[in-house]
C-alpha cells in the first residue's frame, strides 16, 4: 500500500492501470448503494487518500485532454455545433474502451456545455447481450442522449472460435436500440470499434495464455453494420490507428484523446455516416 504523497506516476503503475479500466461499483449496483471511497480502495490495496488521488489525477488529465481539443484549429465550430443542451442527460454504454478513466467519454464531458449531465454505463469486458440485459438500468437513466460503443468483446476469439455469433451482435445492436428509445424517447449515436494491432494482440502474455484473440476484420464487420445504419455514427477507426497500449487492444490516453476528437468533429459538424439527425 502506497502513502497518497508517494503514490507512483508511471506510465505502467499497476494500480493505476486497473483504477483506469475497472470500476467494481458499476457491477454492485445490486447490493445497493455504492460503497464509499475507503471500501473501493481497499478493492485495489489502496488507502483511501491515494485512491482519492488517482481519480483525482485521472480527471486532471481529462480536463487538460479537454482544454488542448477546445483549443485545436477548427474546434470552435464543432462545439458550437454540438447538439447537447442544458438540462439534457447524455449517456455512454459500451466496454473497456469507453469504461476507461482517461476515455474519450470523460474527455467529453469537459467539452459539454454547462448543465448538461454525463453518465458513463460503460463496463469493461461487456458484451453486447451483457448490455442489452442491462437494459432496465439504461432505460432508468431517462437519457436524451445514448452514445454507444460496442461489439469489440463480441468478436474475440477463443482458441479461435468467436465469443458471439456476428448474427447476435447485430440483433442485440439493434433490440438495444430499439428498445431504449421506445421507453425513453432518447436520441441515438454509434461509435465503431476502435480496432486492435493485431501484432500486439499476438505478443501480449495474458491474452496467449488464455487462448484470446482479435480479428481486425471481425472488428471491421461491425463497423461496416454500425456506419450503415439510419442514425448518426463515428467512425473511430482512423483517430485510434497506431495508438494502443501494450496489450494491442486498449487504447493510450493520446488514442483516447484521438477518438474524443474524431466524435467532436462528426457529431459538432454533422459529418457522422448515417441519415439521422444529431439537432
Amino acid at each position: 500500500m502506497t502513502s497518497a504523497t508517494t503514490a507512483p506516476t508511471p506510465a505502467h503503475d499497476p494500480a493505476e492501470r486497473m483504477l483506469r479500466f475497472h470500476q467494481p461499483e458499476k457491477v454492485l449496483r445490486h447490493l445497493g448503494p455504492a460503497p464509499d471511497e475507503a471500501a473501493l480502495g481497499a478493492l485495489f490495496g489502496l488507502a483511501p487518500a491515494d485512491y482519492r488521488t488517482y481519480l483525482d489525477r485521472f480527471e486532471a488529465r481529462n480536463r487538460a485532454a479537454a482544454a488542448a481539443l477546445a483549443a485545436a484549429p477548427g474546434a470552435a465550430a464543432s462545439l458550437a455545433g454540438l447538439p447537447f443542451r442544458p438540462g439534457e442527460h447524455v449517456v455512454a454504454v459500451g466496454e473497456s474502451t469507453t469504461a476507461d478513466r482517461l476515455s474519450w467519454f470523460e474527455i467529453l464531458r469537459h467539452l459539454l456545455p454547462e448543465g448538461v449531465r454525463c453518465t458513463n454505463l460503460a463496463v469493461s469486458g461487456s458484451t453486447t447481450t451483457q448490455t442489452l440485459a442491462n437494459l432496465p438500468l439504461l432505460a432508468f437513466q431517462r437519457p436524451d442522449w445514448v452514445l454507444c460503443m460496442l461489439g469489440a468483446n463480441d468478436v474475440q476469439r477463443l482458441d479461435g472460435v468467436p465469443l458471439i455469433a456476428a448474427a447476435e451482435t447485430r440483433r442485440a445492436l439493434g433490440a438495444l436500440r430499439d428498445l431504449t428509445v421506445r421507453r425513453t424517447g432518447a436520441r441515438w449515436v454509434w461509435l465503431t470499434p476502435t480496432g486492435v494491432d493485431p501484432g500486439r494482440v499476438a505478443e501480449y502474455v495474458h491474452f496467449r495464455r488464455a487462448g484470446l484473440a482479435w480479428a481486425g476484420a471481425d472488428l471491421d464487420a461491425v463497423a461496416e453494420f454500425l456506419l450503415a445504419e439510419p442514425e448518426t455514427s463515428v467512425d473511430t477507426r482512423a483517430a485510434a490507428h497506431g495508438h494502443w497500449e501494450e496489450d494491442g487492444v486498449h487504447l493510450t490516453p493520446a488514442g483516447q484523446q484521438h477518438v474524443a476528437a474524431a466524435v467532436l468533429d462528426a457529431i459538432g459538424s454533422g459529418s457522422g455516416s448515417g441519415s439521422g439527425s444529431v439537432s
